[in-house]
């Protein structure tokens, strides 16, 4: 059903900078005729934003140039003006410290280039993993019609006839290769056989992650966002995407039309259900905050109660994104929630979420499975507690060993990812199955930026003796790529002086994901008498972003924006003189 027209060509926000008989629109006219275009191009007609993340260091959207232009052919087609705008791009792969370093320095310029040009809609196109939330934070704020268009994943990977997922066949072979049972030919075939076409991460990673919840938040066009990013159906898409902002543009039907707590909770319930990336959790509460809408920790370990795991993918499960796209994607797994979900909530076609995915079904049910055949009954992630994690802390139990959902060892503990670098592979290591390993110094602040280290390397000693999982602690995080029993997103950090930056080598830890516990086994006096010693660590920054970052970034259970980012007022029209 076509949106509703509620404007018209002298309501257009552009019209603004090309509607006025004075100098200024003057001189808007006669520079974009500067650039080729004809009057009849541009004039009174919606001027759609092509806001890109290409880069030639992203490998994920290598095929952006391509698809920009298969919007502008839609956007063409509708009768829009379309004007593609460079957006920074956050390359997981290169980007130093951590791309989460430089999400909300995006999020602000998405928001400022739709607050400064004349345009009255946006496409965003995204896929990377912080590249999605950034975009959308910015998106929501500035308030404009906007439709995100996922970069879609890239196809599977091969080694020697088996089948390779990003990052989880990675973390598996290369603690392989440190055993020495894996040599170096090998190791160079893996390299060439893992990443072999433009897209994210095939495996259920963050990208594909925040895709699937963006979907779910009714961003995305139905079925976007598994698309393989080499389909010709990618490229169909992304034409269809040029034509509806046109659309959404005239109906005037922008985020906050339809972005509702109920949306949020269905971004929820499908991160659970698809055992989605621990990133996410952050990357939620952040848009949510961004909307105006309150989501904390509590909502998520809430529906993960209810909410079964029914995406077998990487890396809880067996398939790839490719499979799952073939399978019938996210439609049809939403399908199958359809008592979990809140199926009247909205979304960009100006429709409801149910009638989006209404007549999806599944094609093939060992990728995505019934509810009696479930990875697990609930829990796609765990949120936990105790005097170790007041704030809470998360874990992913699927990606976990069964042994050690409930644990009790002794802690050893490095103080920083350098000192861990340095010692974790010694062959003198007191270290023991049973030890739990703490990382500190690695959250928002400590490392600066949150990076992902959260998965823990298993020293070399215990990797020869055939041990492949342990249970490790930190306030960092970790990639949805990556496995095993990591607790993640410790808070408040210990580089705030946090519980985390109390613990000691030997000190008894004990995790219980059932009971969802995490607690430091040592009295609340010695706890105190610690907590009197402990001094904060020097700023990592003393100028620029690196300073802003310090003074304003928030807490993982807060979503780490930056706190003067939180919905505010509207925003506020650019004069124009």
């Amino acid at each position: 059903m076509p949106l509703p027209v509620r404007k018209t060509p002298e309501q257009l926000r552009s019209a603004r900078w090309f509607g006025p008989d004075d100098l200024r629109s003057f001189g808007h006219r006669s520079r974009t005729k500067q650039m080729g275009y004809d009057r009849q191009d541009f004039e009174k007609k919606p001027v759609i934003g092509i806001l890109n993340t290409w880069s030639d260091l992203n490998t994920c959207h290598t095929h952006f140039r391509e698809r920009a232009q298969e919007v502008k052919r839609g956007v063409w087609q509708a009768g829009g003006f379309p004007l593609e705008v460079p957006i920074t791009t956050l390359s997981e792969m290169f980007m130093k410290p951590t791309s989460m370093y430089y999400r909300n320095m995006v999020a602000m310029e998405v928001e400022e280039t739709l607050r400064a040009y004349p345009l009255d809609g946006v496409v965003l196109m995204g896929g990377c993993d912080k590249t999605v939330p950034a975009l959308l934070m910015g998106a929501f704020t500035a308030d404009l019609p906007c439709l995100f268009l996922p970069a879609g994943p890239m196809m599977k990977g091969c080694w020697r006839g088996e089948t390779l997922g990003s990052g989880s066949d990675v973390w598996k072979y290369w603690d392989e290769r440190r055993a020495g049972r894996l040599g170096c030919d090998a190791w160079t075939e893996l390299e060439d056989g893992i990443a072999r076409s433009p897209g994210v991460c095939m495996t259920m990673g963050t990208a594909a992650t925040m895709a699937s919840i963006a979907e779910a938040l009714g961003l995305t066009l139905p079925g976007a966002s598994s698309i393989p990013a080499v389909f010709a159906e990618h490229s169909r898409m992304a034409t269809h995407c040029g034509r509806h902002i046109v659309e959404m543009v005239w109906g005037d039907w922008k985020p906050s039309d339809f972005l509702t707590r109920a949306s949020f909770e269905n971004a929820i319930v499908t991160d659970m259900a698809v055992s989605g990336s621990t990133n996410a959790i952050i990357h939620i509460i952040a848009l949510a905050r961004r909307a105006g809408i309150d989501i904390t920790l509590d909502d998520f370990d809430r529906l993960s109660e209810t909410t079964p795991v029914i995406a077998n993918l990487r890396p809880a499960g067996k398939y790839l994104m490719p499979d799952f796209h073939d399978a019938g994607g996210l439609r049809a797994l939403l399908v199958r929630l359809g008592d979990l979900l809140h199926l009247d909530a909205r979304t960009v076609m100006g429709g409801t979420l149910g009638e989006q995915i209404a007549g999806a079904e599944v094609f093939n049910e060992d990728v995505i499975l019934t509810r009696a055949t479930a990875l697990a009954p609930s829990g796609g992630t765990f949120v936990l507690r105790g005097n170790l994690a007041p704030e809470g802390a998360v874990i992913k139990p699927t990606a976990a060993e069964p042994r050690l959902l409930q644990h009790r060892g002794p802690a050893l503990v490095f103080r920083d990812y350098p000192d861990l670098k340095a010692r974790i592979d010694s062959d003198d290591l007191p270290v023991t199955p049973d030890t739990v390993i703490v990382l500190q110094s690695a959250g928002p602040q400590g490392a600066p930026g949150m990076p992902e280290w959260g998965m823990l390397p298993i020293p070399k000693k215990l990797l020869k003796a055939g041990i492949r999982d342990m249970v490790r602690l930190s306030d960092a995080r970790m990639s949805g790529t990556s496995y095993g029993t990591c607790v993640l997103h410790i808070a408040p950090e210990s580089a705030l002086g946090g519980p985390l930056a109390l613990v000691r080598d030997g000190d008894l830890i004990e995790l219980d994901i059932a009971a969802r516990r995490l607690h430091l086994d040592v009295p609340e006096a010695e706890l105190t008498r610690r907590r009197a010693e402990w001094t904060p660590p020097a700023p990592k920054a003393t100028r620029g972003y690196g300073k802003l970052f310090q003074e304003e970034i928030t807490q993982a259970h807060e979503g780490c924006d930056f706190r003067f980012l939180h919905r505010g007022e509207k925003m506020t029209e650019p004069e124009i003189y």
